[in-house]
């Protein structure tokens, strides 16, 4: 495994120790899985497509589909 070094902020570095402290995990551990994410834009696009296709489908013409919101299609960015 590689090692990576980042210049961040003292109060920034802080507040993620502290947030990760709370729900039990590390701040490398969640950097990690940020990173991972960020890496797999293929399949992060492939689930927004699979949205946008459920929500076309269900909007039918006259109107009476699911109203959707920017966090229903959007809602895997904070995982």
């Amino acid at each position: 495994m590689a090692n990576l070094t980042l210049s961040i902020d003292d109060a920034l570095l802080r507040r993620a120790r502290i947030r990760a402290l709370e729900r039990g995990t590390s701040v490398n551990a969640v950097v990690r899985e940020l990173l991972a994410a960020y890496a797999d834009d293929r399949a992060l696009a492939g689930r927004r497509r699979v949205v946008a296709l459920a929500c076309a489908a269900s909007s039918g013409s006259a109107g009476r589909g699911r109203a959707w919101t920017r966090e229903d299609v959007y809602a895997d960015r904070g995982r």
